[in-house]
């Protein structure tokens, strides 16, 4: 789909953003098994994004940005994660609070535009602490005089080498209202804010997804976006998942593509051989259900201003599901199809298949997923 661009954009951005991860998409995945190897953030990935202006995909045309919707931003991650997950992956959460930011923007709420024409002009990045923190934030507020002070660690913060300002959630005693959880806007220059250097892991190793420690942080009253109940999918929390978890899903969705594609090219020097027919025919079959359960969950999402609702939080779940399970078996096939070569060090598809166990660890987990399917058919709260 062709978008409408900003006028005063680099010429670059005349090409729709699908056509602009398609074009730096080489140049991405020549660094891929470099930072896989170290552990290291996909730098020069990042270099790419905002030469291309896709860190500001998601920003209203008014603003400076693309104004991507859910699903064009799901395509994207999906397309460059065919290049490098780690980059996919880390991206995406930079562009699922971006596009909620719009969301909030739309409606007028505090603070939502002038950290949209920051992505625009400067294209910082937004970091999310939501995976570790969800209905059940680490870490307590405690108010003092113009905010609160903030103290707490936070677990799988993607990008947190090049973050400007982290989306977070701490706990707070309210004396009236009891147990909360305040959403804020927390800048990693906040004096108190210390990033550490601790993600070493089976994949996505170039995300940069380390612990981020606050203490004592003063966080300013105008600084917090919400004020929500404490264990509860409310409907502020409702919406930020039907936005977040399809852009997140694409990505893993891309990177068992990725293996699917190279485990076709290594089968093509066996193509008479009644087992691999099979092996990529099951491959294929999982990846177009996949594929057509993610579009599900978009249409379910109502494009790009979806409303509160728990179904639509579990049809996105039930995609997210289907596509981490298809995408562990199709990556499982690859590695079966390709042979020894595929379990060396370096090769796409034992990338592949690392990456890809990442998928599981989201909330929903799987299992997670099922378990709430069950409970909503049945009546029974959780």
């Amino acid at each position: 789909m062709t978008m409408t661009t900003d006028t005063t954009a680099p010429a670059a951005t005349d090409l729709t953003i699908l056509d602009r991860a398609r074009e730096i998409g080489p140049r991405i995945a020549a660094h891929a098994a470099r930072h896989d190897a170290e552990g290291s953030f996909v730098t020069e990935a990042y270099d790419e994004l905002r030469a291309a202006g896709i860190l500001r995909a998601a920003v209203p045309t008014e603003l400076g940005g693309d104004g991507a919707s859910i699903a064009e931003l799901t395509a994207l991650q999906r397309e460059l994660a065919h290049h490098c997950g780690s980059t996919a992956l880390a991206s995406a959460m930079h562009q699922h609070v971006v596009a909620f930011t719009a969301w909030r923007y739309r409606r007028g709420l505090p603070g939502a535009e002038a950290t949209l024409r920051r992505v625009a002009e400067e294209q910082i990045l937004l970091v999310s602490t939501g995976g570790g923190d969800y209905t059940h934030p680490h870490g307590d507020a405690v108010r003092v005089e113009g905010g609160y002070r903030v103290t707490g660690r936070k677990r799988f913060a993607s990008q947190s080498e090049q973050g400007a300002v982290m989306s977070t959630m701490f706990c707070f005693d309210d004396p009236e209202q009891g147990k909360r959880v305040l959403n804020m806007a927390v800048p990693f220059a906040a004096e108190g804010v210390t990033v550490a250097d601790n993600w070493d892991t089976l994949g996505m190793r170039g995300t940069a997804s380390n612990d981020i420690d606050l203490v004592d942080v003063f966080v300013p009253e105008e600084k917090v976006l919400a004020n929500r109940p404490w264990g509860v999918l409310d409907p502020p929390l409702q919406v930020i998942s039907s936005i977040a978890f399809p852009i997140i899903t694409g990505a893993y969705l891309g990177v068992a593509e990725a293996a699917y594609d190279a485990a076709v090219t290594a089968a093509s020097r066996r193509p008479a051989d009644p087992t691999v027919q099979r092996q990529v025919g099951v491959m294929r079959q999982r990846l177009q259900v996949a594929g057509w359960a993610l579009d599900g969950a978009l249409a379910a999402a109502a494009g790009e201003d979806p409303s509160p609702s728990y179904q639509t939080v579990l049809a996105v779940m039930s995609a997210k599901a289907e596509v981490a399970r298809a995408g562990i078996e199709v990556c499982d096939i690859a590695m079966d199809v390709a042979g020894g070569p595929a379990f060396f060090k370096g090769s796409v598809i034992e990338r592949c298949y690392r990456d890809i166990r990442a998928a599981k660890f989201h909330p929903f987990t799987p299992e997670d997923t099922l378990l709430a399917l069950g409970r909503d058919a049945l009546g029974v709260e959780a």
